[in-house]
């Protein structure tokens, strides 16, 4: 329906980053960048008719440069590995340690700082097909892969989100896209009064560092039980050692079910907006935004708050490779990955 390409800044290696905005034949209007195949912008009426965008966000590339993970597509590997090491086939691989003594999100140059390819197709459903080809060795992973990541706007009203990726040698792929939902549209408005659902009866337990135990518990009567709607600074603030400890959420949910189907939704009172959540994989972290680092300026150029926006990843559970029992996280060569995350924009 509409493509409007613009360039969006200068790398600092002197190459040029670009912004594609799609517009399809519902309300939403989506704008995502090459540099990191990130969603910049995510704009939908509320229940009164007023556009506003669902995203936290920056107005500059420069904003978005360093470790800043908002909006980008996370890889090779999303959450953590812990000790920022793995053995496969019998070779050990050693990884940028950049949250302590762990590896997070691929490392402080992974998928988030890349340039990516892009590729727009107009029409009612308007997409772009986002390529990146990760070199043997890129932040210490094993073999050449090529990713393709679509954004795709379709006439439901539904951001979908397909991962498609090879490899010419065995190595860990765990995909996931880290945009930073408020669906009040205002950046200074805290998500406490946001409605959730979680379609998760277990979560993974974790040390205090979030590296996961092996142990799945139950989220039966504590803080981590979204089955039926809550509102996120219900148990935000509650007395659990991991929330208090995060300052928030930050916790891996084991979705129930199996193929696509839904796994969430989040509901703004003020606003109306109802975004639903639908996946093929197995995990979910739920992240809300809990100590923003200094210096991080949003679109109203004002120091962005704590607890002002929440991430819904999905995701194969964190650390896979230490857990034989935990599902997914490797690609081998005679497969391809493909992976499908949606979310679904209405009113009420």
């Amino acid at each position: 329906m509409s493509v409007e390409v613009k360039e969006f800044g200068i790398l600092p290696d002197g190459r040029p980053a670009h912004a594609y905005t799609l517009k399809g034949k519902g309300n939403l209007e989506l704008t995502a960048s090459d540099y990191g195949c990130r969603i910049l912008h995510l704009m939908a009426p509320d229940r009164d008719g007023r556009r506003g965008d669902m995203l936290l966000g920056h107005n500059t590339l420069e904003g978005y440069l360093g470790k800043n993970f908002q909006g980008a597509t996370i890889g090779r590997v999303g959450n953590r590995i812990g000790g920022a090491c793995f053995t496969l086939e019998g070779q050990e691989y050693h990884l940028a340690k950049n949250d302590g003594e762990n590896s997070l999100h691929g490392g402080p140059g992974g998928f988030h700082q890349a340039l990516w390819q892009a590729e727009v197709r107009d029409g009612d459903e308007p997409e772009i097909i986002f390529t990146l080809e990760s070199h043997d060795g890129e932040e210490g992973f094993p073999g050449n892969i090529r990713v393709q990541v679509i954004y795709r706007l379709d006439e439901e009203d539904s951001l979908l989100i397909t991962y498609r990726a090879k490899t010419d040698k065995l190595t860990l792929f765990n995909p996931t896209n880290h945009s930073f939902f408020n669906l009040s549209g205002d950046p200074e408005k805290k998500v406490l009064d946001t409605y959730l659902t979680i379609n998760a009866t277990r979560y993974t337990a974790v040390s205090d560092d979030l590296i996961p135990t092996g142990e799945l518990l139950s989220v039966d009567g504590g803080p981590l039980d979204f089955r039926s709607p809550k509102k996120l600074g219900e148990d935000m603030f509650s007395s659990d050692h991991l929330v208090n400890l995060c300052g928030g959420f930050d916790h891996n949910f084991c979705l129930d079910g199996t193929g696509f189907r839904k796994v969430a939704e989040a509901y703004e009172p003020d606003s109306g907006r109802v975004m639903e959540a639908f996946t093929d994989m197995p995990g979910m972290q739920l992240y809300t935004f809990n100590r923003p680092d200094e210096g991080l300026i949003g679109r109203d150029g004002k120091q962005m708050g704590p607890h002002t926006a929440f991430c819904l990843e999905t995701q194969f559970y964190p650390d896979t490779v230490h857990h034989p029992d935990f599902p997914g996280g490797y690609l081998r060569p005679e497969e391809e990955f493909i992976s499908k995350t949606s979310y679904k924009f209405s009113v009420k």
